[in-house]
């Protein structure tokens, strides 16, 4: 029988890359993981770690153990969630992560419903990006994480998390310059005629800024980008300030009228996905469900910009 402690280090290993990251995310010494991991192997009997220059990398005999390993927690986590289901009151802590507009315009709403209904649940929020938080939700960093989707940058489905639609968020070219004259000419002539001028987008390596940078060569124009940040807010600023032209989502005014001139996008590339993601063998635990039924209803609030 294998050491069920040894082969969490052994699946965390997988998940954070070095013994370090295991190490640190678990407040223990590197070689106290390290020394965790040997044992785990003399109890396998074969090697389960190579070296790759400075770091290491699992075996195909550990890629098994840590497949397996997977199925295990997912039945306790399974186990867990029916014994939250017996009890009468929802307990515990619930861990979200959530990137900026989710968490400024829809869970300051869940979080009103959510003490409302269960005011023993005590749920810890993070701001953190998708290419960061759904990671760190299957290194079990998280319980649920709010996550968006660009189109034509669909997100990788891991078969061991779980997503679920939140809402539809509209997309906008937003003008830097009050328009001289009705939208007459069309998406893509609007997207060009900001050919030459600075933009805001997201930094390199997230989904937004290359869905962003595809749309800007589809229209025939690289962008000139001066301005880099996630910061969605910081978008919107620079262009009421006519630093800057941006794309932005209607989460971004939080129901209120937009204070920018607005232009369509080019079909197909008008709307960004919303989902909530858990780990399967979490989705049926009551805090998870009262959590999505909270978000569900505030997006239902929500008042839509006219």
């Amino acid at each position: 029988m294998f050491d069920l402690h040894r082969l969490r280090l052994l699946r965390e290993l997988k998940h954070r890359g070095t013994l370090a990251a295991v190490a640190t995310a678990l407040s223990y010494a590197p070689s106290s993981v390290s020394q965790q991991l040997s044992q785990l192997e003399a109890e396998v009997g074969v090697p389960l770690l190579e070296p790759v220059g400075r770091r290491v990398r699992l075996t195909e005999q550990a890629e098994i153990l840590v497949a397996h390993t997977e199925a295990v927690l997912e039945r306790l986590e399974r186990a867990e969630a029916e014994i939250a289901t017996s009890l009468t009151d929802l307990t515990g802590t619930l861990r979200i992560a959530s990137f900026q507009t989710a968490a400024l315009t829809l869970v300051p709403a869940a979080l009103d419903l959510l003490r409302d209904q269960h005011p023993q649940l005590r749920v810890h929020l993070t701001q953190l990006e998708p290419e960061a938080a759904l990671p760190a939700l299957q290194a079990r960093d998280f319980d649920l994480v709010l996550a968006e989707e660009y189109p034509g940058n669909p997100n990788a489905r891991p078969a061991e998390l779980e997503q679920e639609d939140l809402l539809s968020d509209p997309l906008h070219l937003a003008l830097p310059e009050p328009a001289a004259s009705p939208d007459t000419d069309g998406p893509t002539a609007a997207l060009r005629s900001l050919a030459h001028h600075p933009w805001v987008m997201e930094p390199e390596g997230t989904t937004a800024r290359h869905w962003a940078m595809t749309l800007c060569r589809n229209a025939g124009f690289e962008p000139d980008v001066r301005f880099e940040t996630t910061d969605l807010l910081l978008h919107l600023r620079l262009v009421e300030q006519r630093h800057a032209a941006a794309f932005l989502p209607d989460l971004v005014w939080s129901g209120q009228p937009p204070t920018v001139t607005l232009r369509r996008l080019p079909r197909g590339q008008r709307a960004r996905r919303v989902f909530t993601v858990v780990r399967r063998g979490r989705s049926q635990h009551p805090a998870v469900l009262a959590c999505r039924n909270a978000l569900h209803r505030a997006v239902a609030l929500r008042s839509p910009h006219t």
